[in-house]
């Protein structure tokens, strides 16, 4: 496996199985099937937005101990799988394969706070090609920022407020097979880790992603990918 990264690349050992004075919330390694053939029944605390988005098609399929998801023709949205999981600072950990102009992302979401589009409050996605990092709540998912856009904003203001609530970096990841996707999310900043590599420019720091209250995680998928030993805990 080959990876572009900028500058200097640290390599730092793999963290422990669970992260130091860490409360597993839950764990899944989708060792099941659908009580009904072709009909979406997940399972394990599992939701998705199929119902309302996809005409109730099934979208997300346990097959051979794993989760995979693709996007049905019908659908009107990207898939969107949902878990709760509630805590301020947390650790995500999951394995993941992807194809070409695949994408994958993990999304903090808080329902309840109604200033941001959805909940969302950071993300981190990826590509075979590339890692964003976003913060959402102070970002684009922010109700005011989010009209302004919708309006055609393309002002300098907003553009320069957008672009320092994001960050990413190019990846070099095989397709179509298994790669392990870390996120810890700790005061304001987000840290990622991808396979057994780690680097300082793997994090982003903003306000938003300090939140109190992460009530969910989201599994975003906007075509195909398979997911498969999810792992989440809480830090605080």
């Amino acid at each position: 496996m080959k990876r572009i990264i900028p500058f200097l690349l640290i390599l730092t050992p793999l963290l422990a199985a669970d992260p130091p004075g860490a409360t597993l919330l839950f764990s899944d390694s989708f060792d099941r099937d659908e009580p009904t053939p072709g009909q979406e029944s997940i399972g394990g605390g599992w939701t998705s937005n199929s119902p309302w988005r996809a005409k109730g098609h099934q979208q997300v399929d346990l097959v051979s101990g794993a989760m995979q998801v693709t996007k049905h023709p019908e659908a009107d949205h990207g898939v969107a799988i949902f878990h709760d999981a509630a805590f301020q600072d947390g650790c995500v950990e999951l394995r993941f394969k992807l194809g070409p102009g695949d994408d994958l992302g993990l999304d903090f979401v808080d329902r309840e706070l109604k200033t941001v589009h959805a909940g969302h409050l950071c993300m981190a996605k990826v590509t075979l090609k590339n890692l964003t990092l976003m913060d959402s709540k102070t970002g684009g998912m922010n109700m005011e920022i989010r009209e302004r856009r919708l309006k055609g904003d393309k002002s300098p203001e907003l553009t320069a407020l957008l672009k320092s609530k994001t960050k990413s970096l190019p990846l070099d990841l095989t397709a179509n097979e298994w790669h392990t996707l870390r996120v810890t999310v700790e005061g304001d900043v987000m840290r990622v880790r991808i396979d057994d590599q780690a680097a300082e420019e793997f994090s982003l720091q903003s306000e938003g992603i300090a939140h109190p209250t992460k009530r969910m995680i989201t599994l975003a998928v906007s075509q195909t990918a398979t997911v498969d030993d999810v792992q989440v805990w809480r830090l605080k």
